[in-house]
């Protein structure tokens, strides 16, 4: 990571293969067309698409919001806007927070774009931010995005039961978090089954 600042953090978070960089409002247009995506939306339990005031309403309140940290997934190579990552109702006093990623383009998925986008947000709130807690809520039928969390580190510690309705069925949320030190032994394993190599996947 690069760039101390107070507030919302860097400007750059730098990974291996991908840039997390603060979200600026032109990345609204990224956002937009993924939400398009039915598919998608239902993974991640999104009400519907964006229309242009509600997407520039949410930037405005984004922008004004101290307690997230918002980045967009910027893959190295060709410096492709490929998906979004943040932290969420950051609370300091209680060293706790929310955390999301999202990778929208659906050619960057199956890469290990996610992956090391998680592995440089984790380290970002851990390191530089001093979380001791950190909290996801996954749709329970994206049993793929449950594994990626679990691949980080994250452990099931609930379930919201029918949390969600989509299409006029309920579905349950997966609560899972991951603590300060559960992140550190985790680096240790991947560390020693990588080799050192992170970027192994």
């Amino acid at each position: 990571m690069t760039e101390r600042e107070t507030g919302a953090g860097p400007r750059f978070l730098m990974g291996s293969g991908v840039t997390l960089r603060r979200f600026e409002r032109d990345d609204i247009k990224h956002v937009r067309r993924w939400l398009e995506d039915a598919e998608l939306r239902a993974q991640i339990g999104a009400t519907g698409p964006l229309d242009k005031g509600a997407a520039d309403r949410w930037f405005e309140e984004l922008e004004g919001d101290r307690s997230r940290a918002w980045y967009a997934v910027v893959r190295d190579e060709d410096d492709a806007v490929i998906g979004e990552a943040g932290l969420l109702r950051m609370c300091t006093e209680w060293r706790s927070t929310d955390m999301t990623i999202i990778l929208g383009d659906p050619e960057a998925r199956g890469r290990g774009h996610g992956t090391e986008a998680g592995r440089v947000l984790l380290e970002f709130a851990f390191e530089y931010m001093g979380f001791h807690r950190i909290s996801v809520g996954v749709v329970g039928f994206n049993e793929e995005a449950v594994r990626f969390w679990e691949k980080l580190g994250f452990s099931r510690e609930g379930v919201q039961r029918d949390g969600y309705l989509l299409d006029g069925q309920f579905h349950d949320f997966v609560m899972m978090s991951l603590l300060e030190d559960e992140w550190r032994a985790h680096r240790v394993v991947e560390s020693a089954r990588d080799g050192g190599d992170r970027t192994a996947d």
